[in-house]
């Protein structure tokens, strides 16, 4: 029995279509704003700097410059500088900071001009989508959100959410995530983690690491502005459920989400990684999934009116 998973991204919707034996079994769609959604992260390149804001203009693809603000650059901004220029460069050969030499923090007090100077390329994060006529509003200290933690790049800090009260489970999330983070990656940990088993934590964990490193790959000769990681969170739960069933084939038609699934199992189901396709023509894959699904549904209607 073959089991199909077909993902069809657009501007507008992501649709994934569950196949066995060649029949829909299910389909769900999701409306996106694909285009600069709050999560995604960009490969951006500096306009121009200007010190009466203490802020910068910054190129991420929109037809407004986006804004960026001293304040969003975050204490561990010139980690994340030197980290991505040697991912564009080559100099960094590996996404793994475990033998990463923290750079200091910069201060709050600080002037943008003495951090950021125009033409440079930077690493951001969609913090607002673009309304009206203003772009983008940006963050430069990225992290990566998961359905049970939040990955935070150049620190080595855990954090609980103080939603969770009990000091037993917060004892016992620290020390677990204590013992299981990659050096120099810290946690938020939410609030739905409290009360999941360790398995269940790892498994987020291990997600979130193969997302980092789809971003660190896409750096490679990254030309900016270039988005380099999707916010996926808005199909995440479905990927998430679905990927653990025992699929034949994985047909994505967007380039970014076919790297993701895949280090998403190269990580969590390495010996399944070679099940991910990118699929030519699936506009016509999914006409046809919709017709069938519509026929399905006249046969259901049929039956009860029998």
């Amino acid at each position: 029995m073959s089991v199909d998973l077909i993902i069809r991204a657009t501007e507008g919707e992501v649709a994934i279509a569950l196949m066995r034996d060649k029949l829909l079994m299910e389909l769900h769609r999701e409306r996106t704003e694909r285009g600069f959604t709050v999560g995604d992260i960009y490969l951006a390149k500096v306009r121009k700097v200007a010190p009466g804001l203490n802020a910068a203009f910054v190129d991420v693809g929109h037809e407004k410059d986006a804004f960026l603000h001293y304040f969003d650059l975050g204490p561990q901004y010139r980690n994340s500088y030197k980290f991505v220029k040697g991912a564009v460069s080559g100099s960094i050969t590996s996404p793994s900071l475990d033998g990463w030499n923290p750079e200091a923090d910069i201060t709050k007090e600080g002037k943008m001009a003495d951090v950021i100077s125009a033409s440079q390329s930077i690493l951001v994060q969609i913090a607002k989508e673009p309304i009206s006529t203003k772009g983008p509003r940006l963050s430069a200290e990225v992290t990566i959100a998961g359905r049970y933690m939040v990955l935070v790049p150049f620190i080595n800090k855990v954090s609980i959410s103080s939603r969770i009260t009990d000091e037993v489970e917060r004892k016992r999330l620290k020390e677990l995530m204590h013992a299981i983070r990659p050096k120099n990656f810290g946690m938020i940990i939410r609030t739905n983690a409290e009360g999941k088993r360790t398995e269940d934590l790892e498994g987020d964990l291990k997600n979130l690491m193969s997302r980092w490193d789809v971003m660190f790959y896409n750096l490679k000769n990254a030309i900016p502005p270039k988005r380099l990681l999707g916010e996926i969170d808005r199909t995440s739960a479905v990927l998430r459920d679905v990927l653990n069933k025992d699929f034949t084939n994985i047909h994505v038609n967007d380039e970014l989400l076919t790297e993701e699934i895949y280090q998403t199992l190269e990580k969590t189901n390495p010996e399944k990684k070679g099940i991910v396709k990118a699929l030519q023509g699936q506009a016509r894959h999914l006409r046809q999934l919709r017709g069938q699904q519509a026929d399905q549904a006249g046969l259901r209607q049929t039956g009860r009116a029998a």
